[in-house]
């Protein structure tokens, strides 16, 4: 964002000093609208797309987990991008649409939240936040009508109701909240029959962060534009989980420790299938 002008005493302008609302969003609506991802004037882009990302409950809280691919039509754009955030220090939000449209977003909501509490003196609700980015979708509207979608997964410890929560959303805003698990982006569909498979109530945090890499790994078998765990160039899904002591990234150590469990897993298993069935044919 440009500094804002300032008169020749070197004071701010008077929109930075008059108390207003708590939201970030409505201020610069107000006083730098065109700042806003959903005000600038697009041409014909090819632009990076990040694909899929998933978050699932456990007793204490939530996982998120993202692949770190991002393609641009049948190229990989980047094997090493970032779709998990902290929101805040209870939440988490993912990324799956246009990769800079969605960084961008997930950046000035990150403000907005920070705004807040700052303006307010406490935390905004979980439903407060899940709102708050539902509007900041709908002012993408314009864009995701010219192919620049954005679609978040969001969700975080409930500090009144003491729980995790999910909320998932559409390009035109709506909000949704999800009942245990749920995935979106390319690779969304073959995540989603993963993790109804796999979750089960009553999981753990190391439980749950294992059925996440699984899901993502199960994603990237049938969806090219998903990229499971690369051991070759240690490159491992971004993990994190949200429980009431906070947002944790889960270790590249953790992680890669967890895949090579699956992968040996899954080895054993075909060995098993091909001895029961007298060998390769």
């Amino acid at each position: 964002m440009s500094s804002p002008d300032t008169s020749a005493s070197g004071r701010l302008p008077h929109a930075f000093t008059t108390p207003g609302s708590s939201s970030f969003m409505e201020f610069l609506s107000s006083h730098a609208p065109q700042l806003l991802p959903g005000n600038r004037p697009v041409g014909d882009v090819h632009a990076p797309h990040g694909t899929t990302i998933l978050a699932l409950a456990f007793e204490g809280g939530i996982v998120m987990a993202g692949d770190r691919r991002a393609t641009m039509g049948s190229m990989i754009a980047s094997r090493e991008i970032e779709k998990v955030f902290p929101a805040d220090e209870y939440s988490a939000v993912g990324i799956a649409g246009t990769a800079g449209l969605a960084v961008e977003l997930v950046r000035l909501f990150q403000l907005e939240l920070e705004h807040y509490e700052k303006i307010e003196g406490s935390l905004l609700s979980l439903d407060g936040k899940a709102n708050r980015l539902a509007t900041m979708i709908r002012g993408n509207l314009g864009m995701a009508m010219q192919g620049l979608a954005v679609v978040p997964l969001f969700g975080g410890f409930d500090l009144d109701r003491r729980l995790g929560r999910i909320f998932s959303y559409d390009v035109t805003g709506g909000r949704y909240e999800e009942h245990d698990h749920h995935a979106v982006g390319s690779g969304s569909v073959f995540a989603r029959g993963s993790l109804k498979k796999l979750w089960r109530p009553g999981l753990d945090a190391d439980a749950a962060v294992k059925v996440a890499v699984e899901a993502l790994v199960d994603a990237s078998d049938d969806d090219s534009a998903t990229g499971g765990p690369d051991h070759t160039r240690g490159i491992w899904p971004v993990v994190a989980t949200v429980t009431e002591s906070g947002y944790l990234r889960v270790s590249d150590a953790d992680l890669g420790a967890v895949s090579e469990q699956i992968e040996q897993e899954r080895r054993r298993t075909h060995a098993g299938h091909r001895d029961s069935s007298g060998g390769a044919r």
